[in-house]
């Protein structure tokens, strides 16, 4: 039995496909089973089934035709809702970014990343663990912070809310400290307490989190 983690391509250029795959198969720990020309053509194939088995892992290109990589995102996860997406684009627009993160996938990444941070990002999403470049991250702050979301705090405070919020905004705990009035270690307990309620482990994963469940809201 294989324990190479088993990766579908989806991107309508035959050369990014071709370069994705001949890289991917150098790797000992991946094994590419499955390629597809746009959303919909995943679908399809997933569907089918494929003969290798389901793909631990789809590469998920962001613009194609047919169907984008942010609606075969969530076109997969319903019917699939365990696969692992890794968004795989040259777009860095925050709205972008965010509808990308809405639709379920694990991680956004650019093609311009070197190919040790590109097997990271998904072996990252292996493990259901967030990967996002420095920059991405700016993107989903902006895209955050011009959405204010309002939703259910899920029993969180007041309080906590607006720490969700500063940690979404990229704030250390001093800064937000400073911001709120309030001790350092205070808000080592909230973000404790965050972290806790959603099941996280970092802040990254917090601020993903907290917009796909419709936490973060205008100050």
């Amino acid at each position: 039995m294989s324990d190479k983690i088993k990766v579908m391509i989806v991107d309508d250029h035959d050369m990014v496909r071709m370069g994705l795959k001949t890289y991917l198969m150098l790797d000992p720990g991946f094994e590419v089973i499955a390629e597809a020309g746009n959303g919909q053509e995943a679908v399809t194939l997933l569907d089918r089934g494929i003969p290798q088995g389901q793909p631990d892992i789809i590469l998920m290109d962001l613009m194609m035709p047919v169907m984008n990589g942010a609606e075969a995102t969530k076109e997969v996860l319903s019917r699939f809702p365990g696969m692992k997406i890794v968004i795989l684009t040259s777009f860095l627009e925050d709205e972008l970014v965010v509808q990308a993160v809405e639709s379920g996938a694990v991680s956004y990444v650019l093609k311009t990343v070197s190919a040790e941070e590109l097997i990271y990002a998904l072996q990252g999403a292996y493990r259901g663990m967030p990967v996002m470049t420095g920059d991405v991250a700016q993107a989903l702050t902006r895209g955050l912070r011009q959405k204010s979301v309002q939703g259910d705090d899920s029993g969180m405070t007041e309080r906590e809310r607006e720490v969700l919020l500063l940690i979404a905004e990229g704030k250390s705990n001093k800064d937000i400290a400073e911001e709120l009035h309030i001790s350092i270690k205070t808000v080592k307990t909230h973000v404790s307490n965050l972290l806790m309620k959603c099941e996280l482990e970092d802040r990254t994963q917090l601020a993903i989190h907290a917009h796909r469940q419709g936490w973060v809201s205008g100050r």
